[in-house]
């Protein structure tokens, strides 16, 4: 009989029950009375399936300490039966029941039933989602549990990536399409009355990122699973995620996303998972000599589950998401017997408001303060639920010397950096490690990616505040940056004290801090020369000339000509004392990498040039990657058959490598008829989709050219669109045969969210949607030029438009972006890029090849000369970007008064001014490469080959060869494979 085990995972080192859930079939047609079939094979016949329930019956037992709930038989030899079909299972499938729509379909109805969360009248489209959802969820439980268990008795070493963002997308069609049971599915649901793609859009995203960063962090998880290897995300659950985009007349407006309103039938809540995280409070030190942090205000880190197939393997990873809350005592009930509702509630709300909503605004230090909190308890929480592992899978005897050995921890940007000084904490205060061996141990462990070279982005944190939130944390930095001043001064010696202090000043991870006592007078002594002695008996002699100021310390009225020898000079305010995250990212790891070769060549000569001297072995390149599976097998249907076809084979899923071969067939007539067929089916998809949600009407037989993106200046949405003022104001000039002969049709989409507190990226979202009113009700104009801002864009929004795309813009200032991922998307799917040489465009157009880029733009190593150039007053602007901010001014447009975004191009110099991110010097470089891509779309063979080129040279940006290189480079972990 189908069997269950749920092992439990303490918060503490007491052993904890568990219990066996038995599946057991009752025949209702013997009576009231009737007896539980027992054995294998249950009770009844298959022509008595409609008179057989399933029932559970739970045995609690003692077990030892285990560390998460797993759910798992520890009976390997053990085969699963179907609670519903009663046949086993055998050893080489992917699901617990067999992969025919009849037994599919049963689970589901069961799951309707047994499993409600909606009334039982109907059986209707949310209701049915989540009884399909849930149906595959049992599926993945049962190789979720096999895959842990296995780890456990092996004891491997295993991967942790930490991120603050997973931007998951939906979660079912990538399920099924793993376990191999799309077909399956579709047929059963279609029993039942129901279309799969109807039931999958039911499905909201898991709102748990915004972009790049948590997209990566998400292909990265999947291609762990898929390549077998032992792995384990952590994030933060976040109950409204960053907030769901509308756009008004006003522009953009952001409201609560309400992803778990309905509940998410992929998690699974470990109430017993839980961790202790404190904040304020002091630090003691007691008489055994041990730092102790005590007081201030605790909360309970809840874990939640949710389960990542691997494609075609039944290893089951995890995605273990934190929620927070606190104690039920906590509630004030006395408090709000007298009616001081809200201060009753108040150490309830502070708990639960550190996982209300990813980046809360941090303009005020209350927002300051949240965001350290969610970082913090990230870090804290997965700390311990780690160790915790490690612990148990190390049995009686602990050696923390092997730690290393069995963890390895990824901080995905500065987010995680925290993951330092707890585990330092935990290792000396908790394990009674010493200094030594705990920094020993914390540096081969921990291991950080860089994702920007933007200044504002790497992160610092106020060490007033972060002294008062965390303290002993802050003495564990203290300590640990005194350990990099000991380097320094090694490396460098005192000879040179100019190099010495410039090295010290730029490295250090205290920035305005004093020198520790032990090096306080070190870069005075190191200064003194007979010169400055000279200079100190002149300035004594200058005091001794000096008027004595009178003795209430009030100064004299001033004499009318002396100004200027007794003003008194303004006190200069002190500059912030502040804890640099990336330098310590850097100290206490093992490896940094970037994430593109040009970023990461960057990191090394500018970003971190000092430190890439001081330990160049550190230093390395992981070019980003991402899945296949969601970006070509899943949500392109139609040119997944083609490739599958023209290669012979599927592995190309696995092993992108294959995808090469297509550049032979190129040139092929069938090969390109079937491209540009599958290429319209999906853009006639994306014309419905883009009605529905926007309201406008695009034509299938325009080129569809798409920038989306998260809005910000440097990504240069700005660019884009006054290309497109600059192409409408020509139309607008021309008769209207003129226009024809001259553009191409175009369907220009943008999407991406801007920040709530970016003012100037919202500005840039308010201006794209009035250029997009004002173009697509222009008579003059119809269906030659539409402008399209597609609310709310998010990872299945994505599924749709990337397959419909055939030009993509990746157009960011050279240097500023690391590395790009959407770029590898597109080039996936067969849509040719316009971009610069920046991120991972370099890469892409290197293996595409630079006939199939469009490429324009200054480059990354001439931005500095030209900022320089810029600010001298040496700049003259083009003509044509000088005309188009005229014609925006004219209120073509509508009344909004858009001066503040056209300032920030003009000028040489001050902050928001001066062009930063050299639009208007690259303004005539774009739409002249504009032309160039009017000019190949008009050659559909030619364009249809370099689509396919652009296919065929996407292999190398699986995030499969990343995590390869990953895995053996950074975290030395092997791929095991389940029996």
């Amino acid at each position: 009989m189908a069997t269950w085990r749920f092992s439990t995972t303490p918060s503490g080192a007491e052993a904890v029950s568990s219990c066996n859930a038995v599946a057991r079939f009752t025949d209702f047609s013997r009576g009231r009375n009737g007896g539980v079939g027992g054995g294998g094979g249950g009770v009844g016949s298959r022509n008595k399936a409609k008179q057989l329930v399933l029932m559970r019956k739970w045995q609690v037992r003692q077990m030892s300490r285990l560390f998460s709930v797993r759910n798992v038989s520890s009976e390997p030899q053990q085969r699963v039966k179907d609670p519903v079909t009663k046949q086993e299972e055998s050893s080489d499938t992917l699901s617990p029941f067999p992969p025919d729509a009849s037994s599919i379909a049963s689970s589901i109805k069961y799951n309707a039933e047994f499993t409600p969360l909606f009334s039982p009248e109907k059986f209707d489209l949310p209701k049915a989602f989540f009884a399909t959802a849930q149906s595959i969820r049992d599926a993945l439980i049962i190789n979720w549990n096999a895959t842990y268990d296995y780890y456990e008795r092996l004891n491997v070493k295993q991967a942790y990536y930490l991120s603050m963002e997973f931007l998951q997308g939906r979660a079912l069609l990538n399920a099924i399409g793993n376990l191999g049971l799309t077909g399956a599915y579709a047929e059963a649901l279609s029993k039942l009355g129901h279309n799969l793609e109807n039931i999958a859009f039911q499905e909201p995203d898991a709102a748990l990122g915004n972009g790049g960063l948590g997209r990566l962090a998400s292909c990265f998880l999947d291609s762990l699973a898929t390549l077998n290897y032992p792995a384990w995300g952590y994030g933060l659950r976040y109950k409204y995620g960053l907030f769901k985009q509308r756009i008004t007349k006003e522009g953009q407006e952001e409201v609560a996303e309400d992803w778990l309103e309905m509940s998410n039938p992929w998690e699974i809540v470990r109430n017993d998972v839980t961790y202790p995280v404190k904040f304020y409070g002091n630090v003691i030190t007691g008489s055994d000599g041990k730092k102790h942090w005590i007081g201030g205000d605790d909360i309970k880190a809840v874990a939640y589950d949710v389960p990542i197939p691997g494609y075609k393997t039944k290893t089951t990873i995890s995605l273990r998401l934190w929620s927070t809350k606190a104690p039920s005592e906590d509630f004030d009930l006395s408090a709000f017997n007298s009616g001081e509702h809200i201060q009753a509630a108040e150490a309830l709300y502070n708990a639960e408001k550190i996982c209300c909503v990813l980046y809360p605004g941090d303009e005020s230090i209350e927002g300051k303060i949240l965001r350290l909190k969610q970082q913090y308890t990230l870090c804290s929480a997965s700390q311990q639920d780690i160790i915790a592992c490690f612990e148990r899978r190390s049995g009686a005897k602990v050696k923390w010397d092997e730690f290393p050995e069995k963890v390895s921890v990824q901080m995905n940007d500065t987010h995680p950096t925290l993951c330092i000084p707890e585990l330092m904490r935990i290792l000396i205060d908790v394990k009674g490690l010493s200094w030594k061996e705990a920094w020993n141990i914390t540096q081969r462990t921990m291991a950080y990616t860089n994702h920007t070279v933007l200044p504002e982005a790497l992160e610092k944190w106020s060490l007033e505040l972060m002294q008062k939130l965390l303290p002993r944390h802050v003495e564990i930095i203290e300590m640990i940056d005194e350990e990099l001043i000991h380097t320094i001064v090694s490396e460098y010696g005192t000879a040179d004290s100019d190099l010495l202090e410039k090295k010290l000043k730029q490295m250090r991870i205290l920035e305005n801090v004093e020198l520790p006592a032990a090096f306080s007078d070190l870069l005075i002594k190191t200064k003194e020369s007979p010169e400055e002695e000279e200079e100190d008996e002149e300035e004594e002699e200058e005091e001794e000339e000096e008027e004595v100021e009178p003795a209430d310390g009030e100064n004299e009225p001033v004499k009318e000509g002396t100004q200027g020898k007794n003003k008194v000079p303004e006190p200069v305010p002190e500059p912030p004392k502040m804890v640099r995250m990336a330098n310590l990212c850097v100290v206490g790891g093992h490896a940094v990498n970037g994430v593109a070769a040009i970023h990461s060549e960057i990191v090394k000569d500018e970003v971190f040039n000092d430190f890439f001297k001081l330990w160049p072995e550190k230093f390395q390149n992981k070019t980003n990657g991402v899945t296949p599976r969601r970006w070509i097998r899943f949500c392109n249907p139609d040119l997944s058959k083609i490739i599958t076809n023209w290669t012979d084979t599927e592995d190309w899923v696995l092993n992108t490598e294959k995808l090469a071969e297509l550049r032979k067939f190129a040139d092929n007539e069938d090969l390109q008829a079937q491209w540009r067929a599958a290429k319209r089916s999906n853009k006639l998809k994306a014309v419905s989709f883009l009605k529905q949600k926007t309201g406008y009407s695009v034509s299938p037989d325009a080129m569809f050219d798409i920038q989306v993106k998260r809005i910000h200046e440097y990504k240069r949405q700005l660019l884009n669109i006054f290309g497109i003022v600059y192409r409408y104001k020509m139309m607008k000039e021309m008769s209207a045969s003129e226009r024809k002969e001259k553009f191409v049709q175009r369907v220009c989409i943008f999407g991406g969210k801007a920040f709530a507190t970016y003012v100037q990226a919202k500005r840039i979202v308010k201006f794209i949607t009035d250029v997009g009113a004002a173009v697509n009700h222009d008579p003059d104009i119809g269906d030659l030029l539409k402008v399209v801002f597609v609310p709310d864009y998010n990872v299945s929004v994505a599924e749709l438009l990337i397959p419909a795309s055939e030009l993509s813009q990746h157009i960011s200032t050279a240097g500023m972006e690391a590395s790009g991922t959407s770029n590898m998307k597109f080039a996936m799917n067969g849509c040719i890029q316009i971009g610069t040489l920046d991120g991972a465009n370099v890469e892409i157009r290197e293996e595409v090849g630079e006939e199939n880029f469009f490429l324009f733009g200054a480059k990354a190593h001439e931005i500095a000369g030209l900022r320089k150039e810029r600010a001298e007053g040496k700049f003259v602007p083009d003509p044509r970007f000088e005309e188009v901010k005229e014609f925006v001014r004219s209120g073509v447009f509508g009344p909004y008064s858009y001066d503040e975004l056209l300032v920030s191009l003009e000028g040489n110099e001050g902050f928001g001014r001066a062009d930063y991110f050299l639009v208007g010097k690259d303004f005539p470089s774009y739409i002249e490469c504009q032309e160039k891509v009017d000019e190949a779309y008009r050659d559909q063979q030619r364009w249809t080959r370099m689509s396919i080129l652009n296919t065929a040279g996407s292999y190398k940006f699986s995030s499969d060869r990343t995590i390869h290189e990953y895995a053996r480079e950074i975290w030395n972990i092997n791929p095991v494979e389940l029996p």
